[in-house]
């Protein structure tokens, strides 16, 4: 006569209850999978067949009953670990969204914005742009399988159920600001060369002939040498790409290995 108790019973479900707690954490709010285009029914029966698939890899997991303040504080914590990896990698979006706004700027287009489905806010079409390319390369060199890949390797470095700070990965998280602005100053760097390039040619012109009425010639020109120069500065944009997602990674590899 075969008898199951009931800690089994919480070890067998906290085996996939737990692992599914981070990765529906990080599902939920990432780019692509995340966005407000895909059904949160797509996102949950995703996470449930990536934790099924997951669950016997796991490490053991400490069996808790599920109404005690143990089990609460756990489902905190996983919930926390699949967040902090969310937000990094929105962080990391926002670099080719920056850029897209401050070429937008330099080229007079800022006031033509769309809706970004992603975020639920209107950005500068340009940025769109930038945006979406960002979005094709990053699956297009595999980013969400190795992002997968690193979740699965943070079992072994922040158990379930262990203790992680959590404070010192969220303030190193703030920090990553000025990653942002120096990354999209690199990616924008050409076409606001040649924007500053055009700009300065037309200040010549309107010094050296005032009578000519440059208003109504020069923003159309800024617009044509704008999109000639973001055409150019793509050319070389797939290494810069895979540098500062090779550096995300990174980052995401330190965070869930503390």
């Amino acid at each position: 006569m075969i008898t199951v108790t009931t800690a089994e019973i919480t070890a067998w479900i906290g085996q996939f209850l737990w692992p599914f707690f981070r990765i529906s954490s990080l599902f939920m709010f990432m780019p692509l999978i995340g966005a407000a285009a895909v059904s949160p029914r797509v996102r949950l029966v995703l996470a449930l067949a990536i934790a099924f698939l997951m669950a016997p890899l796991v490490p053991d997991v400490p069996a808790v009953e599920p109404f005690s303040a143990q089990a609460l504080m756990i489902t905190l914590h996983e919930l926390a670990v699949g967040f902090s990896g969310a937000l990094l990698l929105h962080i990391f979006m926002a670099i080719f969204t920056s850029a897209g706004q401050v070429v937008s700027t330099q080229m007079g287009l800022a006031m033509a914005e769309m809706v970004d489905p992603v975020n639920g806010i209107s950005i500068p079409i340009i940025g769109q742009f930038y945006q979406l390319a960002s979005f094709l390369l990053f699956l297009a060199i595999n980013g969400h399988l190795v992002v997968i890949d690193l979740l699965l390797a943070s079992f072994d470095f922040m158990p379930v159920g262990g203790v992680t700070k959590l404070d010192d990965m969220l303030v190193e998280l703030g920090k990553l600001g000025s990653w942002v602005f120096s990354g999209a100053l690199l990616v924008s760097l050409p076409a606001v060369t040649a924007m500053l390039v055009v700009n300065l040619t037309f200040g010549v012109m309107n010094r050296a002939a005032p009578q000519l009425n440059l208003f109504s010639l020069g923003f159309p020109m800024a617009m044509l040498c704008g999109l000639l120069g973001l055409m150019l500065s793509f050319i070389g944009a797939s290494s810069l790409f895979i540098e500062l997602t090779d550096e995300v990674l990174q980052l995401l590899n330190m965070f869930w290995r503390r």
